[in-house]
């Protein structure tokens, strides 16, 4: 059915097509529906755009703000639409610009160890790339396959490498902006120390696109470790499993992963990618470590090994090559893809707690859920305290969907009151909003700072907010 535009209507689309041209606007109901919703699961209505547009440079979003800005339309960015809690949907329409074409890694400096890069290009793209000439970009939450750099900067995005790594702030050195008015500006420079000034690069590195929209960005490298080596520690007690992070790191052992995993999320991968690797136990740990040779690695993982086993793990599996080590990589990106046959609806959550109270966490997940009657699998980097519970429901379910919301309250206030956040990658977005203000102790200067580069509101509106 073709949409019927009204006069005010047209004369943005013209104004629009004029930037792009008409063959990168969409605006048909048909095209604009698959841009109604992200990863989020919720009860709400289908929240449409009014346009989305796929601009090929900086100048060309520049021009589409300042539409926006003139319409007073709101303007939303928009990368792989992998985010959890509606970060990229049009709640009051809008224009969403998606950087599916802007995706190209425009420079790798092997002399000074950086690379400048498009906001649509794939993480996992970035990573071969680098990787090719022997350098290392770590940050890979579980979606790098289809995660951009875009969206990993909005949210900050780490993943399992967090906990020896960092995240993106810590490798994003200058990013180019376009401001709320359309101006272009950078945040920084592309050295690896600069103190002149606030720290306007690590401001918005996190932002969730609310305060300006990343149209490029230059991050440092490292060197690629030469070895690797991944290893699975079973045990009978998800406490024993937690005591055994809290052993390893107590040992000065830097693994470069280290994930925890109960019992329902052990099944659930096994039953969608089996693996013959996976046992059946209360808990397990994915850990990984890296460096630069045999010796190095071979010495990491015999201490690890027998930290494991002082704490009670009933086994310990070193992953015999490469091709093992992937499975065991696939089945837990695939975690998330493998809960969501269990019902209807996934919802993953996401908070941090200290490092000591993630078995307090854990239970306490349990426990709301034998409360709410709704299942879960657990899941979480355990070196940051970084808990991912995946919730199966069915939110067309009345009484589950009011379930779930007690559910999410009571998890939320428990995680602060351990000394906790209510998102450590995720975001705020619109799922969380209503616990902000609880949780941030500068709610009132973040405010203030949103209000001074987007006066107007219409970046990334009714997100964070």
């Amino acid at each position: 059915m073709v949409r019927t535009l009204s006069s005010k209507q047209n004369e943005i689309l013209s104004k629009l097509s004029s930037i792009v041209g008409k063959d990168n606007v969409l605006y048909e109901k048909e095209d604009l529906y698959c841009y109604s919703f992200d990863t989020m699961s919720h009860g709400y209505s289908v929240m449409m755009p009014d346009y989305v547009v796929l601009p090929s440079d900086a100048r060309q979003v520049s021009e589409i703000v300042k539409i926006a800005a003139y319409y007073k339309l709101p303007i939303i960015p928009r990368g792989a639409g992998t985010n959890h809690v509606g970060g990229c949907v049009a709640v009051d329409g809008g224009i969403i610009i998606h950087f599916s074409k802007m995706n190209k890694i425009l420079d790798i400096d092997i002399k000074n160890l950086t690379c400048r890069v498009q906001p649509g290009v794939v993480l996992q793209d970035l990573q071969t790339a680098v990787e090719n000439l022997g350098f290392f970009f770590p940050p890979d939450p579980s979606n790098l396959k289809v995660s951009t750099v875009g969206g990993a900067l909005a949210l900050s995005s780490s993943g399992p490498r967090h906990f020896k790594y960092g995240g993106m702030n810590e490798y994003t050195l200058d990013l180019e902006v376009v401001n709320a008015q359309g101006e272009i500006f950078h945040t920084g420079m592309a050295v690896k120390k600069n103190v002149s000034g606030y720290n306007l690069t690590n401001l918005f590195v996190g932002s969730e696109g609310t305060l300006g929209i990343i149209t490029e960005a230059t991050f440092r490298l490292i060197p690629k470790p030469m070895c690797r080596q991944i290893m699975l520690a079973f045990f009978d007690q998800v406490e024993r499993a937690s005591d055994a992070v809290r052993a390893v790191i107590q040992a000065k052992l830097t693994p470069s992963v280290l994930d925890l995993i109960d019992r329902n999320t052990i099944v659930t991968i096994e039953k969608f990618y089996p693996t013959g690797v996976f046992k059946e136990a209360e808990a397990c740990l994915i850990i990984e470590v890296d460096g630069s040779d045999e010796q190095e690695i071979t010495t990491q993982s015999s201490k690890i090994e027998k930290v494991c086993k002082l704490f009670c793990a009933t086994d310990f599996v070193v992953a015999k090559n490469k091709e093992e080590s992937e499975k065991i990589w696939f089945a837990r990106r695939s975690a998330f893809g493998a809960v969501a046959k269990l019902a209807p609806d996934v919802v993953t959550e996401d908070a941090v707690v200290p490092q000591d109270k993630i078995t307090d966490m854990v239970k306490k997940i349990k426990e709301l859920c034998e409360k709410y009657g709704i299942m879960a699998c657990i899941m979480g980097h355990a070196g940051d305290g970084n808990i991912h519970p995946n919730f199966s429901l069915d939110l067309r379910d009345e009484k589950q969907r009011e379930n779930f919301e007690k559910l999410k309250d009571e998890f939320f206030e428990y995680a602060s009151s351990l000394g906790g956040s209510i998102t450590g990658e995720h975001g705020i977005g619109m799922t969380k909003s209503k616990y902000l203000d609880k949780n941030a102790p500068a709610y009132r200067y973040m405010k203030q700072i949103k209000d001074v580069f987007d006066p107007e509101n219409i970046l990334n509106p009714h997100k964070i907010w």
